[in-house]
């Protein structure tokens, strides 16, 4: 389990770029069939299709937020624009890789004008991300080109090595949004392919989930699920939060979502998970969040509308660097799913 979080987090794949994290899933997929369509989405099946049973979708998203050459100047210093949410302060001073034209991995430092040399009037404004460079060690614009091999459209993605407390279960690395979804989607459905459902079950990993939702507007058209899944790294808030607030605590549960600016969950299903969890005592939260959204919000359109349980992971700074989850809240996060499609059939549904 580990193991599989580690190589998903330090793998690179910003939206867009998802190849290494597809064949990461092809590597831990066991006896699942590994398919991909034409924009790079990535389905696990278990080819037990019966007609006669509903169609549960178990939904992730591959892509990691980062950023994109956009511009090469000429002291050697690399202009880029961000893809995905980013606030820029969290951005400076962080170590980024660079996938050059050969498909090498070039490491670079984030920098901006040193204090040392602003004015004060420089010190005050507000950091944008034209401020920011990044910096390979060049001392030219050719030589960022001829010998570095890095050019416009190149991804950049965070540089950060997986490590794991053993004390007290906490995992820190980047991309915990979505590589903890990915991983718990392709163990739920190993798991649970080995079962005599009710149902049938897809896993769908899509892509560029952070630019838009984009890859989960193709997934629901070609699976054409009854019910989805989906299964997140939910921004976690229990380290600025009073306690009244808090609905995304480390180690307190996987997040029973009930509202973002993507959807508005079906009530029922969220009922239905609770009781699930209740029964088999897996601890969990409930949240409504005011911002923010999950690939739900391309989904439950599609067809005559599908009906979402969102599954969210707590993770600690999110798009940022360095992030923080419990392996508890992963644990407790993949037998809740496994359990709510174990108690799921055509009937239960009939009866929301």
């Amino acid at each position: 389990m580990l193991k599989l979080i580690e190589e998903l987090s330090n793998a690179y794949g910003i939206s867009g770029y998802e190849d290494e994290i597809t064949n990461i899933v092809k590597k831990y997929a066991g006896d699942l069939e590994v398919t991909t369509d034409k924009l790079f989405n990535t389905y696990l099946k278990n080819n037990k299709k019966d007609p006669n049973k509903i169609t549960i979708m178990l939904d992730g998203h591959l892509d990691e937020v980062g950023f994109m050459v956009q511009f090469i100047d000429e002291k050697g210093l690399i202009k880029f624009i961000p893809i995905g949410g980013w606030v820029v302060e969290n951005i400076p001073a962080q170590l980024v890789v660079i996938k050059n034209s050969q498909g090498e991995y070039i490491k670079g430092v984030v920098s901006s004008k040193p204090p040392h040399f602003m004015s004060e009037e420089e010190r005050k404004k507000k950091l944008t991300i034209e401020d920011l460079s990044i910096d390979v060690g060049a001392n030219s614009r050719e030589e960022v080109i001829n010998d570095f091999k890095i050019e416009v459209g190149n991804p950049i993605t965070p540089f950060v090595n997986f490590e794991y407390n053993e004390r007290n279960g906490t995992m820190l690395g980047k991309a915990f949004d979505n590589r903890l979804g990915t991983a718990c989607v392709i163990e739920a459905m190993k798991k649970l392919s080995k079962e005599d459902l009710d149902v049938n079950l897809v896993g769908a990993l899509a892509v560029q989930e952070e630019v838009g939702l984009r890859g989960a507007k193709v997934t629901a058209q070609t699976v054409k699920p009854d019910l989805a899944i989906i299964i997140e790294g939910s921004p976690g808030d229990d380290n600025f939060s009073e306690e009244y607030k808090i609905q995304s605590g480390l180690n307190r549960g996987p997040q029973l979502r009930y509202r973002d600016n993507s959807y508005i969950t079906s009530y029922k299903f969220v009922d239905f998970a609770r009781k699930i969890a209740e029964k088999n005592n897996i601890p969990y939260q409930t949240a409504v969040r005011t911002s923010g959204g999950t690939n739900a919000g391309n989904i439950h359109l599609v067809e005559q509308g599908i009906p979402c349980l969102i599954v969210g992971i707590p993770v600690r700074y999110v798009h940022t660097h360095h992030c923080y989850a419990n392996i508890n809240d992963y644990k407790n996060a993949l037998k809740l799913v496994c359990e709510v499609v174990r108690n799921i059939s055509g009937a239960t549904i009939e009866n929301w």
